[in-house]
């Protein structure tokens, strides 16, 4: 099975750092690139490097390339990747979990905005995985994926919601199929800027790197780049400049919500990383500035929060369904806007 971590992840992935730079002598002949690097390096399979490739991984002359790119004389290869941990061990911090749900099979979690999931580059304590490790022994991990303990998926560091977390080895490979199978229900709190024209809709469009900033995701509705990834979204309440959306992924690809809801021209109330922390609807006046501004400083990340997640359990085969209301800070802000529209109307 394919790396369900990296395949599921809506995780705010971390810088990439280059592994292997190859310059192509004068004197090479013509081939295709993923043939030529898979006999460059080591372990490296066609297969791989065709991923590698799309996820955007490699570069050629600081330009991402298909598959199918032949290689020139003089060309420039890096092939990037995450900065790898210190070490695979995952060290055990005391921090409290908010356990919504518990067996001896699994736990689901309320992941609090500003916790990383796991230790990676420029975060290698204060984690959620730094919490598991502290609470429960011999958490189990996918192939690949050492020094994420009992994680099946992920969200960004400053989205708040919901976790399934695996406590033994089989349940963490039912529920990384079912991630696999998309057969899990997940759905999402939003507030974009502005008032969608429909009530609800779908968004289709591959999701991958974007050309100019590597740590941000566009769409690439023609599918030349990144991967399948689909979006269904409804609108639960207008706010005249700014509207509560639910979003339920069909897909889980890295920023998904946050790059197609910035796609269709609603980017994320305060996603400072697709735009939203600037003032995209409303008025020129000083007031009302100073009123967004104060919601800026109220929810200082994006407003999203992974509110519901529902999977079949992997002993029992009982549906489970789990929801949790908006934290605090979203919460305020979403109160505010409410306030702010009454008085003004």
């Amino acid at each position: 099975m394919m790396n369900n971590l990296d395949e599921q992840s809506d995780l705010e992935d971390n810088e990439l750092f280059e592994h292997h730079k190859i310059v192509v002598d004068p004197g090479q002949t013509s081939v295709r690139i993923d043939k030529f690097i898979s006999e460059k390096i080591g372990n490296a399979t066609r297969n791989k490097v065709q991923q590698a490739m799309d996820a955007g991984n490699v570069l050629v002359n600081g330009q991402t390339k298909k598959s199918n790119y032949k290689i020139k004389a003089g060309d420039v290869i890096q092939v990037m990747m995450a900065a790898p941990p210190r070490d695979t061990e995952v060290y055990p911090e005391n921090i409290p979990l908010d356990i919504i749900y518990e067996d001896k099979f699994l736990l689901v979690v309320n992941k609090p905005a500003g916790m990383v999931v796991h230790p990676a580059h420029g975060n290698w304590t204060g984690t959620l995985a730094n919490a598991l490790v502290h609470h429960f022994q011999d958490l189990p991990e996918m192939k690949g994926n050492e020094g994420r303990p009992g994680l099946v998926h992920r969200i960004d560091k400053d989205t708040s919601g919901l976790l399934v977390i695996a406590k033994e080895e089989e349940a963490m490979t039912n529920l990384a199929s079912q991630f696999f199978d998309h057969t899990i229900d997940r759905s999402y709190l939003a507030l974009v800027w502005g008032e969608p024209q429909e009530d609800e809709g779908r968004i289709e469009g591959h999701v991958g790197r974007s050309q100019k900033d590597r740590k941000v995701m566009d769409v690439y509705p023609d599918g030349s780049q990144g991967k399948h990834a689909v979006t269904h979204w409804k609108v639960l309440e207008r706010l005249r400049y700014v509207s509560l959306v639910e979003c339920k992924l069909e897909t889980g690809r890295t920023h998904q919500i946050r790059a197609h809801m910035k796609f269709i021209g609603h980017p994320l109330f305060n996603d400072a990383m697709y735009g939203g922390d600037k003032i995209r609807k409303g008025t020129q006046f000083s007031k009302y500035k100073a009123f967004v501004q104060n919601c800026f400083s109220t929810l200082p990340r994006q407003a999203l929060h992974a509110k519901s997640l529902g999977f079949t359990h992997p002993k029992t085969g009982e549906k489970l369904y789990f929801k949790v209301p908006l934290p605090e800070d979203m919460s305020s802000v979403l109160e505010k806007w409410q306030n702010y529209v009454t008085f003004e109307s």
